[in-house]
């Protein structure tokens, strides 16, 4: 392999989940520029088709819409993969939900939905496509599960969103424990905890970036550059090597503050 090979994804096959909008969208532009087949899916069919008829304009794109919130979508959605590959390079664990309420009203629908979305389903999903990761995988080329966390699992924000907080906290340390497992079959699993970036669910990022970028060490908001680098990094030969870690990719947020002036 060559120097200018180390982030190629030309060969690969990947799977998106939530890849029609928004930060997975992101992901599956990147994939498609650096040469990958992708898989998107998501719960609208419409949004679902609509992304993938225009990402396909750089690459190999199909839409295959399912609610991944179940065991059962999960199981229907890995069945019908099978039924057009035989392994799968990369995972990436994007679909998310959140919910926002006062302490005293939080109501357990809130829960639910967001430990399903967010916790269960990238679990149950990789356990299900298991067999069609270590078909993929080498000692070569490992195959590479990615879970999209949050730096909301790594600090407070203001927000009540008390099962998005506790959800991707745990999906961090469920990859560590996941990653443990999975590197015995040359499947290596990594974490993105992605910051401010546009998007239906950041509508802070999407409708008021300059305020939110006036918070940002780095004086601005997420690129879809900034994203979809993370991912093909971990996707890639590059990563190869980065086995159980979560990546802030978030402009400074997490791991740094602005001097408040001299002491």
């Amino acid at each position: 392999m060559t120097k200018k090979d180390l982030f190629s994804l030309a060969g690969r096959v990947a799977v998106i989940t939530g890849g029609s909008r928004g930060i997975g969208k992101m992901i599956a532009r990147g994939f498609l520029e650096y040469g990958a087949k992708v898989y998107i899916t998501a719960r609208k069919a419409a949004a679902c088709d609509a992304a993938a008829e225009e990402l396909s304009s750089l690459g190999t794109c199909i839409s295959m819409p399912h609610d991944l919130a179940t065991i059962d979508g999960c199981r229907a959605f890995v069945a019908a993969l099978e039924g057009r590959e035989r392994g799968i390079h990369a995972l990436v664990n994007n679909a998310g939900a959140a919910w926002a309420a006062d302490f005293d009203e939080f109501p357990e629908q809130g829960w639910d939905k967001v430990m399903n979305i967010n916790l269960k389903s990238p679990f149950f999903l990789t356990q299900m496509m298991h067999p069609m990761l270590k078909a993929a995988a080498s000692e070569a080329r490992p195959a590479k599960v990615i879970n999209i966390a949050s730096i909301d699992g790594i600090k407070l924000n203001p927000l009540e969103t008390y099962s998005y907080h506790a959800s991707k906290a745990a999906l961090i340390y469920l990859t560590r424990r996941m990653a443990a497992r999975l590197v015995q079959d040359k499947i290596v699993m990594s974490c993105i905890a992605p910051g401010p970036f546009a998007s239906d669910m950041n509508r802070a990022a999407r409708d008021h970036p300059e305020r939110v970028a006036a918070r940002t060490p780095l004086g601005r908001i997420g690129r879809e550059e900034d994203m979809a680098g993370a991912a093909i990094y971990l996707a890639s030969r590059a990563g190869d090597y980065v086995v159980g870690e979560t990546i802030a990719v978030d402009g400074g947020i997490a791991h740094a503050s602005l001097a408040a002036g001299p002491s």
